[in-house]
């Protein structure tokens, strides 16, 4: 009897870790290795738009473009907001792709590849254009 008490209790704690992780693991937010363009890079993205190293910009595999993104340096604690406009990273193991902008503010230039966390963020409140002012 005390044997099966203890491995349902061991089931149920093995079912409570599981599911943190996959919490921790979810489409808002996720972890893995970054890297970022190089500096010689001039192509035209996956959006249509010409790489600007200047911009806070980045690359996945799949959120829509125009999705903007926290990226977080679990080791720093820096963090940077960035727009995703093209696809990548095709290196497995890689999550994101980062400009260089994103990856100096970010301080991950000097290591070439960081971890890091991915929150994808609200999209910006719609604004409308301002009521014309009352008579």
């Amino acid at each position: 009897m005390a044997r099966k008490i203890w491995m349902a209790a061991g089931l149920a704690l093995a079912c409570v870790i599981a599911s943190g992780q996959a919490l921790a693991q979810s489409p808002n937010r996720f972890s893995g290795i970054a890297a970022y363009y190089d500096k010689d890079y001039k192509d035209k993205l996956a959006s249509g738009e010409r790489y600007n190293p200047a911009k806070f910009t980045a690359a996945h595999r799949t959120l829509p473009f125009g999705t903007r993104l926290r990226i977080t340096d679990p080791k720093t604690k820096r963090s940077v907001t960035v727009t995703v406009n093209d696809r990548g990273p095709f290196t497995e193991g890689r999550v994101i792709d980062l400009s260089m902008a994103a990856a100096k503010k970010l301080g991950i230039l000097g290591r070439g590849l960081a971890p890091v966390t991915v929150v994808v963020l609200p999209p910006p409140p719609i604004t409308t254009a301002a009521k014309p002012p009352a008579r």
